[in-house]
Order: structure tokens, then sequence, then C-alpha cells
């Protein structure tokens, strides 16, 4: 019989490596900018894609709907998210970040930037290529065996 050894699945070895790092910029994130994980990713979502609908966002991050609505009014409550109607869809609205949201992204997208070089530090460029593709074919395979179950 064969036996499940936690500390050798690499399921769970990836989400407590993933659970650390997230834990590392949350503290970084929630003392200097005042945002929390979810926060923080639509800012650079954002600020990379322009106006979504709260739909989109949610694609894109990979969070359900309750996150993405907490976390966009949290960041519309700060002003650093506009709200407009979606011409495409009246039942939902377009987010994007204010002036004031484009300016804290601004101080955001550095300091992401450090850490992930920090982080990344004891890596070599090839390591990091080699990571960076073994990651996009995991989450291929995740989607796949998700589509096969369905």
């Amino acid at each position: 019989m064969t036996t499940l050894q936690l500390d050798a699945f690499l399921p769970y070895r990836l989400s407590i490596a993933s659970n650390r790092v997230s834990g590392v910029i949350a503290t970084a994130y929630q003392a200097l900018f005042g945002l929390k994980i979810p926060e923080w990713r639509l800012v650079c979502v954002l600020a990379e894609g322009g106006g979504m609908s709260q739909q989109a966002l949610g694609v894109a991050t990979r969070m359900d709907k309750v996150m993405v609505s907490r976390a966009a009014i949290a960041l519309v409550d700060r002003d650093l998210v506009e709200r407009a109607p979606n011409p495409g869809d009246q039942r939902s609205h377009l987010l994007s970040l204010s002036p004031l949201g484009e300016q804290l992204y601004e101080q955001i997208a550095p300091k992401a930037l450090e850490i992930e070089r920090a982080l990344f530090a004891d890596f070599s460029a090839a390591e990091r290529t080699t990571l960076e593709a073994m990651l996009l074919r995991l989450e291929a395979a995740a989607e796949a065996y998700e589509a096969d179950q369905t």
C-alpha cells in the first residue's frame, strides 16, 4: 500500500511555498500601503489592463466573486478605484484606477519587484526561467485536469 507523506507531496509543498511568499508580500503591502493581498492584486491588474468588470477581475486574479467584491469596495472607499457604468452590460460596472490609485501603483510596482529580487536572489537566471516554464505547465495541467473532471 502506498502511503501519502505530506512533506513529500508536491501539491502540498507548492501550497506551503505559495503561502510563505504571499505572507511576505502581505506583510509588506499591509505595512507600507494598507492593502490586503486581494486589494493589491486588483490594483495591479487594473494598472495593467485598464477598466474591467468585477467578473473579469475574478478571472484575471483567480479570486472568487466575494473576495473581488470586498476588495473592490475597499478600494472604492479609499478613492483608489473608480466605478463607471459598463456600456456592454448594464448589470455590471467597470472598475479602473483613480488618479490616486495610479499614484499608489507607481509606489507598489517597485516594491513588488524589490521583493521578487530578494526572494529569487539565490536563483540563477536559468533556474528562474525553468521555474516559470514549470509553473506555466503546472497551471495548464491543473486546468486540463479540471476540465476532465466536469
